[in-house]
């Protein structure tokens, strides 16, 4: 439990460095942070053990969010010439119910926390275009319990770190308008057997250091170790609000 709760306080450690504003702003450090708001639908299988059943879910974001706990969403970064640094963090927990092969209901409640860091260098590909390719590692903890009545009451805690490539293209439309592609992918059997995420998003220059942004992510993981399998994947739109300091804030990359 103690290294569940340093790992994640690492990575919110890292995200306040990030979002601390530079001591002097002729150091040439561009920082941004985005609270945002994922309205993701949820759907896989789950088997806490090796004798847990094996619950199936394939639920709509209204649905998911009939039965959502708590959720938390934000990223950052920090730029300084070619050089980036991106963190982000993803907490929810879900609880509801499935049926059975044997007609019997079983309850599940999931709890989904993730913390990733990666750095590495951005490119001009054109002259509105950039493309950042960056490496780093994702950590998990997830919780998961699974509860027939009457029958069974099944939970475990599963904590790994996954390492992730990544790559984020950037393309400047108008003076205030901009889109982001941004995918990374890893696992590699090292913590999961794989996870991978896909992002787009359109961005609006709101003032000099404000973004407006909507779009689309797919966050996928499949992990599976004696027996416990968690092979789950969360999609949905997405809306952020982007606030952005430093040397050249105002420049049209969110």
């Amino acid at each position: 439990m103690h290294r569940h709760a340093a790992a994640l306080a690492a990575g919110m450690l890292v995200l306040w460095l990030l979002a601390v504003p530079p001591a002097h702003a002729e150091d040439g450090w561009r920082v941004q942070a985005t609270p945002y708001v994922w309205m993701s639908g949820l759907e896989g299988q789950v088997r806490p053990f090796a004798r847990a059943p094996l619950v199936t879910l394939d639920k709509s974001f209204s649905e998911v969010l009939d039965n959502l706990d708590a959720a938390a969403f934000l990223t950052a970064t920090a730029r300084r010439e070619r050089f980036v640094l991106q963190a982000d963090v993803t907490q929810a927990r879900s609880s509801d119910s499935a049926p059975l092969p044997i007609g019997l209901d079983a309850g599940l409640t999931l709890r989904q926390r993730s913390a990733s860091v990666t750095a590495g260098y951005s490119w001009p590909a054109t002259d509105q275009a950039t493309l950042d390719l960056m490496a780093g590692v994702r950590h998990w903890d997830i919780h998961a319990a699974v509860a027939v009545p009457g029958l069974l009451a099944a939970r475990s805690d599963s904590t790994f770190v996954d390492p992730i490539v990544a790559l984020r293209w950037h393309q400047a439309l108008s003076a205030r308008w901009s889109s982001v592609a941004y995918a990374d992918w890893g696992g590699f059997g090292v913590g999961s057997d794989s996870t991978w995420q896909l992002l787009v998003l359109a961005n609006y220059q709101a003032s000099k250091r404000v973004y407006l942004s909507a779009g689309y992510r797919h966050q996928q993981l499949d992990y599976r170790d004696a027996g416990k399998r968690i092979d789950v994947a969360l999609s949905g739109p997405m809306l952020g609000l982007t606030w952005r300091w430093g040397k050249t804030a105002g420049h049209n990359q969110p």
